[in-house]
């Protein structure tokens, strides 16, 4: 079977959403290198089903949904779960304090990255995709008031961390 070649639609598509669904699936999986295995799949299952979007809405939710749903698969493996991630170590924090400029922001990262799954999902799509809380309901298939009680608690939780 001969794979299909990338027509100019394919190339703009992958362009308009390869920041969203790598920075959606760092922010859930907390690994570059894993970040960088779902986004190279997310655009293989793009390629592979060429699925027709009715709005730029409905691709990134369509987009949004497989990288998070990707990210879970990731998560539950039982290699996953037998191994102990260096993503919290004494060196990550020594990288964003030397940072400088950005130092605040790095910091604010680094407590959202400690968050449970299910807030980070909601802060970032709420805050780094600036979706409405209707829309990641939708993407998460959830109601609007659960996403807009994961995202008070998510609040209440970075408060916690910004205090200690």
């Amino acid at each position: 079977m001969k794979p299909k070649s990338l027509c100019a639609d394919d190339i703009e598509v992958i362009k308009q959403y390869s920041d969203m669904v790598y920075r959606m699936a760092y922010s859930l999986l907390k690994d570059r290198y894993d970040a960088e295995d779902i986004h190279q799949e997310v655009f293989m299952n793009y390629l592979k089903r060429r699925p027709r979007f009715e709005s730029d809405e409905h691709a990134k939710a369509w987009f949004l949904r497989v990288t998070i749903n990707a990210c879970k698969n990731v998560l539950k493996t039982a290699w996953r779960k037998r191994v102990v991630s260096l993503g919290e170590t004494d060196l990550d924090r020594l990288e964003v304090s030397e940072e400088g400029a950005g130092e605040a922001l790095d910091d604010i990262a680094a407590m959202v990255k400690r968050l449970p799954q299910k807030y980070r999902i909601v802060i970032h799509l709420f805050y780094y995709e600036e979706l409405s809380v209707l829309e990641i309901a939708e993407i998460l298939h959830a109601k609007p008031s659960t996403v807009r009680t994961q995202l008070t608690r998510a609040r209440a939780k970075l408060k916690e961390f910004m205090e200690d």
